[in-house]
């Protein structure tokens, strides 16, 4: 094997791997909403955890990305150990999809339709489709398709590269007598685990088998203990990923360390035992590569039968292996913790996982602020102490929801999950300013409570009414925003406008009052106030409202659509706004 080759040999390596990446990615956008969907529907029972597993490994190609955010739902107590489990358990078997993807590029015979499912014939055009789509098209799934077609035909190039610099070795005694050390069961695992551990990917690394099986110098006793070792290596990127989190989080990992050391334990002893009673007659030939992906299959399908009637006993030989250090393991779980850094490398998650916070974020907003209202004219301290932490929790929202959004921001996302990330950096400002003005109404209302200020019987009337707009915008713009309601979007504007139009009218009937004597100035400064944090919360929902309608239509121009409906231009704006303004009238 010459310098030549060995330059062959690293670029395919580098061309299936970086192949293997594309198409990865392009699975993971693509399939993102249904991931979202999967994982809402988590359940405790082992089955339907092994079935979730594998539909998700199977979709994103990698059994280590899986388990990465298995470890962070655990993590984040939104998924339970024994959840954990079973999925886990499903991430080993979908992730044998990819081998017998690869295994078709050793499919032999001169008919039509073997040539025709041989990737070297039908790769050139995948590439081809997919560059036209990626370069030609317009709709984010069909580039989509495009980055997965692309990645594919790079993938299997990789491979036919590999084959080729890697065909001429079997030819070098060396090279033969290396393999037939691994041979030796412990040698081969110890092997396949540290190939995987390297390089990070149990698919990837099965795919390297394959190349090399094409030597003909491969055979079923070196490669079986090798594959063992690979689906042990994989473990590796979730026990690192473990570093720093909670005990149940590290109990996830092990077990998937555990699964597969159980599993590779029993599978060796049965195939040597039967192979001793047996003498089979396949032992010292060559495996090719769809024998690599039956062996593959077969030995994650055997550890899943095998051990998912066991999960129970998984589960308390990993609490044994991390055990309660008598700390209060079972601390409350914080909506923060949701926004687990492992989750960006799958930003469909990560994004779902946003959401879920900012709502959280948005709905203390909205019981701060309709609390706040309560104490005006009726102050308590409890309720008042309640607001107080609600607004350092929103303010600790903001902080890490924005650190996270911006780092999510960086990663590669499609335009539908782009315009999300927007979203959310945009109202989680607006969101945490409604809760500080939560807190100034309170500062008003403890002032009155202190210095025995009581409203003339009109003024209170006058702030009744406008509480009760403040309520509804509020409601509107924070369920607009939950339910991603464009219909209630719609109707945050107008009230606002119908808010300002108040905030006027009060303002005059209140220097009327003073020039009265029928109020004082300093009844009068509280009053002021009051209607000026109201006004500026109903701002502040204006901006949500106006938020999604804008990204909705793929632009963020606010000033333009706010010019286009307060000049007349929209009748379902005016509707709404004269249907506010007899609501909250004055009168």
């Amino acid at each position: 094997m010459d310098i030549f080759a060995v330059f062959e040999l690293v670029g395919g390596l580098a061309m299936f791997l970086y192949g293997m990446n594309v198409m990865g990615d392009g699975l993971e956008k693509q399939a993102g909403g249904k991931l979202k969907t999967i994982l809402e529907k988590m359940t405790s029972n082992p089955v339907k955890g092994f079935l979730l597993g594998l539909a998700v490994t199977a979709v994103i190609q990698s059994s280590s990305a899986t388990t990465v955010m298995v470890v962070g739902f655990v993590n984040a107590g939104i998924m339970k150990l024994r959840q954990a489990i079973g999925i886990i358990m499903g991430a080993n078997v979908g992730t044998t999809v990819t081998a017998w993807i690869l295994s078709l590029t050793g499919l032999e015979g001169d008919s039509f339709i073997v040539q025709i499912l041989k990737p070297s014939t039908f790769s050139p055009l995948v590439a081809f489709i997919g560059i036209v789509m990626i370069m030609f098209f317009k709709k984010e799934s069909l580039r989509n398709i495009g980055s997965i077609a692309m990645g594919f035909a790079v993938l299997m190039f990789g491979m036919d590269m590999m084959s080729a610099a890697v065909k001429p070795l079997q030819n070098v005694p060396e090279f033969t007598s290396i393999l037939t050390m691994f041979s030796n069961p412990i040698l081969g695992v110890l092997a396949g685990a540290l190939l995987t551990a390297v390089i990070q990917s149990s698919s990837a690394s099965v795919g390297i088998l394959q190349a090399l099986s094409d030597t003909g110098s491969v055979t079923f006793s070196s490669a079986v203990p090798i594959i063992l070792g690979q689906n042990i290596g994989t473990c590796v990127t979730a026990l690192l990923s473990s570093v720093g989190t909670n005990k149940n989080a590290r109990r996830a990992a092990v077990v998937h360390l555990y699964f597969n050391l159980i599993g590779t334990t029993l599978f060796l002893v049965l195939f040597y035992a039967a192979h001793a009673i047996l003498d089979f007659s396949f032992f010292s030939l060559p495996i090719d590569r769809m024998g690599i992906s039956v062996v593959h299959t077969l030995f994650n399908l055997v550890s899943t039968l095998t051990l998912l009637p066991f999960a129970g006993l998984l589960e308390k030989l990993a609490l044994l292996t991390i055990r309660d250090d008598g700390k209060d393991e079972k601390r409350k779980v914080l909506d923060e913790d949701l926004l687990d850094e492992r989750f960006l490398a799958s930003p469909s998650v990560a994004i779902f996982q946003s959401q879920k916070m900012t709502r959280s974020m948005a709905t203390l907003a909205q019981s701060c602020l309709h609390q706040a209202i309560s104490l005006i004219g009726n102050y308590d301290e409890q309720v008042a102490h309640a607001i107080e932490e609600g607004e350092d929790q929103i303010d600790l929202y903001e902080d890490k929801l924005g650190s996270y959004l911006v780092h999510l921001s960086g990663k590669s996302l499609t335009l539908q999950e782009s315009h999300e990330v927007s979203k959310l950096l945009h109202v989680i400002g607006d969101f945490e300013r409604i809760g500080d003005h939560a807190v100034n109404i309170l500062k008003s209302a403890k002032e009155m409570k202190d210095k025995k200020f009581v409203f003339s019987d009109d003024a209170k009337k006058e702030l009744d009414t406008i509480s009760s707009a403040i309520e509804e915008v509020v409601h509107l713009a924070t369920e607009a925003f939950i339910r991603d309601d464009l219909a209630m979007a719609s109707q945050v504007e107008p009230l606002e406008q119908v808010v300002d139009n108040m905030k006027n009218e009060l303002r005059a009937r209140h220097i009327s009052r003073l020039q009265a004597g029928e109020c004082t100035i300093h009844n009068g400064f509280v009053f002021s106030d009051l209607i000026t944090n109201y006004e500026r919360v109903a701002d502040h929902c204006s901006n949500i409202g106006v938020c999604l309608l804008r990204i909705a239509e793929d632009t963020f121009d606010t000033h333009e659509y706010l010019n286009h409906i307060k000049d007349g231009h929209n009748d379902s704006f005016e509707k709404n706004y004269q249907k506010y303004k007899e609501k909250y009238s004055l009168v």
